[in-house]
Formats: structure tokens, C-alpha cells, sequence
């Protein structure tokens, strides 16, 4: 039946100036990070939710995403958040994740859990605080540089939640001072991803909140800052795609955390509420990817695809099975538009054509490909059926209760 439905499709694709076997070699390039505290114990704003088996320490979250990787041939990386995910001995977790066939990703810093960010972490007004959090944003650096991180993903909680409570230009100061001082150390191999959150916690004014104001400090600080685009953090309405092409035409896209969300909060499973969304992401960023532009094709070759959920009632490995796998469906998607024919109807302002040319490579049943492209990388057609059926789930609940957590 997969060579016969296969076959199908490949004679609707060639119909349409489509070659499979590039598409295949594309999505067999694709890489997506996932998160360790994914596979952690999270929760809401009103609890954490404990869950049995769990792991209980970084080393047991590598484990865990072992099999997100084994199972899909998609998630070789892990990101770590700290002081999350600490560890006396970084050497030895980036020994443990490579034995596993794991690289240690991004490292993110967390300066949003302590008493004394209550007010801001690198915009706080006390100095010895703004010493305090520039001195963790240091520690990720050294982090990195052992544990072989290219990426540091910042994100910050700072803000104010009345007028008056703190100057917003000093703080904007602050924040680049700060910065400034971790960007000069990195290694020429590293990068800093700016991250953005139009509210929350703050509610009357973020330090970051927006596109423009992440773009606008990583062209201060140099070429090695670029923009993070999380997938959650944006107003209602908010056109995501039409903010990833502008950052690719400026080449300052260095990466995405993938959730999704229907209202403000932003942990769930990507492409479980707008899949479309996500599709016409991956629409902008493959247009561009054929750029005359070298710098522009540089930049979308090096955009990071990283998840960043907190699976708060679902099991957290089928969760992120799902996760990694909803990107690569839309991105198999994406892979079947027709450029040229887009290209050639809107350049003859003939505007139904063009929207029905990206349109109609979404509305493709992408199964017959995916199932191909598993069995020629030797993965199990169906990733979810193949971890509900391994034993794996029921045997980590030996852990028992009580894990790593946020």
C-alpha cells in the first residue's frame, strides 16, 4: 500500500514540477532541538504537575530525548537551561549526551526564578543585581564553551507592571550594557539569540518586547546577536511570516522556539492550533533559500529549529514525538510549493493563482513521502505506535515521582 500511494504522489508532484527526491534530500537535512525541560516535571502558573517517571536530572533527560531522535531521525541536539539543568561535571553530560548519539545545544540562561529578579535581572535598578544577572549570562558562556554550544538563547522576563515603577531608557541602557559585556565574550563560532515576549510576566511594559526592539540590540551588538522568533510570543493577529521574511531579508534570523497557543500563553504542541501558521513559516524561509543573495542563503541555512514546550498534562515524550514530528509534516509541506509558479502569478497580478499555488502544496496528504523517507533512513513508519509499543514508557516509571523540575 506505501508503494502504491507512493507512487501516486509522485506522479501528482511530477504533474506540478516537483522533484521528490530533492524534497527527500531536503527533509533528510532537517534538525530540530528539543528542549530538556520539556521532559521535566511543569506546570501552570497555579501548579506544578508531578508525573511518574520523569527523569530526575539532566543526564535522564538526554535519555529520554534519545528516543525522540531514535524514533524520528530528527532531534539530534538538546538544549539545557540553567541553573536547570546544572551539573557538577559538564564534560561528562556532554560525554553522556554524545553516547547516546546527542549533542548538547543551545544553553539558555534562567534569569527569572530568583528573589532578587522579582524587579528585572539586567534592567533591575540595584546595580549588585544587574552585577548578579551579568555574571550568570557569563557562566552560560563558559557553559557553552565546554559543553560545545554554538548558541546562547537569551529571553527575559523584565519589565514593569505600572508607569513610574522604573525608567524604561534606562533600562533599555542597562539591558545593553549587559549584553554588550557577554557578547564580547563569546567564541567567534558562537551566537546569541535574542529572544522577545510582548507581555508577560510584566504587564504594563516588557524590556523586549517585540521583533524590532530583539533586532534593533542584536545590530548594536554585532553580527554574532541575531533575532529569536518564538512562535508564541506575539500579539493576536500577529503576521509571524511576514516578520521571519523581513529578518531573513536583513539576515538577522538565527533561530525559532516552535510551540503554539491559542490565546496569550505559548506551551503548546506546535502546530496543534494554526498548522497553517507553521506551513506558510517554512513557505518564506524555502523562498528564500534559493536567494541570489549569498548572505541571505547563509542565514537561512543556519536557522536554529528548536522546540520550546512544557508539556504540562500530556506524557512528555509522546508529546515531543508529536512536536518534532507536526514540524516536519508542515516542512514536507513546504517543500512541495512551486516558486516559479507563484512567482509567475503574481508577477501577472493574477491573485488567486499565486495564493492557490502555496495553498494547494498544504493541502497535500504528505504521508506516502514521510513514510518513504522513514524507511529509507530505517526508521519506524509510525514513531508514536513504534514508542507506545517499546516498553520504553513503562519502564522509566520506575523513577517513580518527584523529578526535575521547573
Amino acid at each position: 500500500m506505501t508503494d502504491r500511494a507512493y507512487a501516486l504522489f509522485e506522479e501528482q508532484q511530477a504533474a506540478r514540477g516537483i522533484n521528490l527526491e530533492e524534497v527527500k534530500a531536503r527533509l533528510k537535512e532537517l534538525r530540530i532541538e528539543t528542549p530538556s525541560w520539556g521532559y521535566g516535571d511543569s506546570g501552570t502558573r497555579f501548579k506544578v504537575f508531578q508525573k511518574e517517571g520523569v527523569p530526575r536530572d539532566p543526564f535522564e533527560k538526554f535519555e529520554d530525548a534519545a528516543q525522540v531522535h531514535k524514533l524520528t531521525g530528527l532531534a539530534p541536539s538538546v538544549a539545557i537551561h540553567i541553573p536547570w539543568d546544572k551539573v557538577d561535571d559538564y564534560g561528562k553530560l556532554r560525554a553522556h549526551a554524545e553516547n547516546l548519539g546527542l549533542s548538547i545545544g543551545a544553553v539558555n540562561p534562567n534569569l527569572f526564578q530568583e528573589d532578587d529578579y522579582m524587579l528585572g535581572s539586567v534592567t533591575n535598578s540595584d546595580a549588585a543585581i544587574r552585577r548578579k544577572a551579568t555574571d550568570h549570562l557569563l557562566e552560560c558562556v563558559d557553559i557553552a564553551k565546554e559543553t560545545g554550544s554554538r548558541d546562547l538563547s537569551l529571553w527575559f522576563a523584565d519589565g514593569t507592571n505600572y508607569p513610574g515603577q522604573g525608567s524604561i531608557r534606562k533600562r533599555k541602557g542597562w539591558m545593553q550594557d549587559s549584553l554588550t559585556e557577554m557578547y564580547k565574550a563569546l567564541t567567534p563560532e558562537m551566537r546569541m539569540l535574542i529572544e522577545y515576549k510582548c507581555f508577560e510576566p510584566a504587564f504594563y511594559h516588557t524590556d523586549l518586547a517585540d521583533w524590532g526592539m530583539a533586532y534593533n540590540m542584536a545590530l548594536k551588538l554585532g553580527p554574532q546577536a541575531e533575532v529569536l522568533v518564538d512562535t508564541g510570543h506575539h500579539l493576536p493577529g500577529a503576521n509571524i511570516e511576514h516578520i521571519v521574511a523581513y529578518l531573513i531579508d536583513e539576515k538577522r534570523l538565527g533561530g525559532f522556539h516552535f510551540n503554539s497557543r491559542k490565546y496569550a500563553d505559548d506551551d503548546l504542541i506546535v502546530g496543534s492550533v494554526n498548522p497553517y501558521e507553521l506551513f506558510l513559516i517554512f513557505y518564506q524561509i524555502l523562498s528564500a533559500a534559493s536567494d541570489g543573495d549569498a548572505g541571505i542563503r547563509s542565514c537561512v541555512s543556519n536557522i536554529a529549529y528548536m522546540i520550546d514546550q512544557s508539556h504540562n498534562i500530556e506524557q512528555k515524550i509522546p508529546a515531543m514525538l508529536r512536536s518534532v514530528l507536526n514540524v516536519q509534516t508542515q516542512y514536507a509541506k513546504a517543500l512541495l510549493v512551486n516558486h516559479e509558479e507563484v512567482e509567475e502569478a503574481a508577477n501577472r497580478h493574477d491573485v488567486l493563482a499565486a495564493e492557490h499555488a502555496v495553498r494547494s502544496a498544504f493541502e497535500f496528504d504528505v504521508t506516502p513521502l514521510l513514510h518513504v523517507l522513514r524507511e529509507e533512513q530505517g526508521l519506524p513508519l509510525d514513531p508514536m505506535k513504534a514508542y507506545l509499543s517499546s516498553g520504553y514508557g513503562n519502564g522509566i516509571l520506575a523513577r517513580g515521582k518527584g523529578g526535575a523540575s521547573w
